[in-house]
């Protein structure tokens, strides 16, 4: 089985977003190393839930506390976008489905979905806006809304949910490295670049050596 890091996360989960630079940093330095990173969607809220003002009034705090922490821009003024009914299936879908059109066009889909909810506003619940940000990620309009669209993929966005829940992940980010069918837990939850490379650093010498 080939190693890799496993990245389990969820587009519209405020600490990925902050831990966006540290993830992006470690997946070149395994890189590096010939390991790949794959994303695995973990589903943070897979119900619709109507925001009420004091939703959102607790939404923008989480949002400041990560913005002070990591230094990730927010739209911060403005907070959620207006009449956003808070369900990250869609979104997760959306990746699940740059996964099995076009793998290579993951990682630009989820940076073009977190800055589009974090620093413009934008309602990324929608199926027209991420169609919109699939295009900007090199995907076909018509061949992303038909995979979006489908039991297949709404299917395999379960079975990452699933996959995630029997692990036990309850918190995002979690990063895990995979070694001959075995995982080791790197981090879950947010953890700076400096203390996440020497971890990583030692993983892959162990693994260079086997």
């Amino acid at each position: 089985m080939a190693d890799r890091l496993i990245y389990v996360m969820d587009p519209m989960c405020s600490w990925c977003w902050g831990f966006a630079p540290v993830v992006e940093a470690l997946a070149e330095q395994a890189r590096q190393a010939q390991v790949p990173t794959h994303v695995v969607l973990g589903g943070l809220r897979s119900e619709q839930v109507v925001m009420d003002d004091a939703g959102r009034a607790r939404t923008l705090c989480y949002w400041q506390a990560v913005h002070e922490a990591t230094g990730q821009a927010f739209h911060l003024e403005g907070g959620l976008p207006e009449g956003l009914i808070y369900d990250t299936e869609p979104a997760c879908r959306a990746l699940v489905t740059a996964r099995l059109l076009a793998p290579q066009s993951v990682g630009a889909l989820l940076a073009l979905i977190q800055r589009a909810f974090y620093v413009e506003r934008r309602d990324v619940t929608q199926a027209c806006v991420l169609a919109e940000l699939a295009v900007e990620a090199g995907l076909d309009r018509k061949t992303f809304a038909t995979g979006f669209d489908s039991l297949e993929h709404r299917q395999a966005t379960r079975e990452d949910f699933a996959w995630a829940q029997g692990l036990g992940i309850a918190g995002f980010p979690t990063l895990l490295a995979e070694h001959n069918g075995q995982l080791a837990l790197l981090t879950n939850g947010y953890q700076p670049l400096e203390r996440l490379a020497p971890l990583l650093d030692r993983w892959l010498r162990r693994i260079a050596c086997d």
